[in-house]
């Protein structure tokens, strides 16, 4: 048996001879370690943020004042009931002013204007409820109106809050110490 032998590959050109370098030649350089592979990429995250901070900062203000609105909204129709109720009480069950009532019932600052109305057998109040603004430049929302209405009592002293005159005041508490 002969072994057959494989044939032999052919070998590589001897590269040319080029300039010889400089024995003591400077060394390459080479560029820094941030700016060679996947390294180059730091600090992208951060500019990106800083591009999309003054969006995040727009929804934000947004939010802000869609609840402002919102408070503002529920702060009238708590003094339109405020107000309507003290206005549907007798003369002798409340006092003379159901405007101040109605402000009474909202928060301080909030700007309101309460109108009452009597139609006969009930009482209207209608309380309109500047919306406040938060965001730089834009002066006034608009208003918010809420209107709540209240029968009033058939007869005086229906409530309970007046003695009737022919009765006794007597005392159904505890007896006193």
């Amino acid at each position: 048996m002969s072994a057959v032998r494989p044939p032999a590959r052919p070998r590589a050109a001897a590269k040319p001879p080029g300039p010889a370098r400089p024995r003591f030649a400077a060394p390459r350089l080479r560029p820094p370690a941030r700016l060679r592979g996947h390294g180059r990429d730091r600090g992208t995250v951060s500019i990106e943020f800083l591009g999309f901070l003054p969006i995040l900062l727009v929804i934000g203000l947004a939010v802000v004042q869609l609840g402002l609105a919102a408070f503002a909204v529920q702060q009238a129709g708590t003094g339109a009931r405020a107000a309507a109720r003290t206005a549907s009480m007798d003369e002798a069950d409340h006092p003379p002013a159901p405007e101040a009532a109605g402000r009474a019932a909202m928060s301080d600052w909030v700007k309101a204007g309460i109108t009452v109305g009597d139609g006969g057998g009930s009482v209207r109040a209608t309380v309109r409820v500047t919306i406040p603004s938060i965001i730089p430049g834009v002066d006034n929302f608009g208003t918010a109106s809420r209107s709540a209405t209240m029968p009033r009592p058939q007869e005086p002293g229906a409530l309970g809050l007046a003695p009737a005159v022919d009765t006794v005041d007597t005392y159904e508490g505890a007896p006193p110490r």
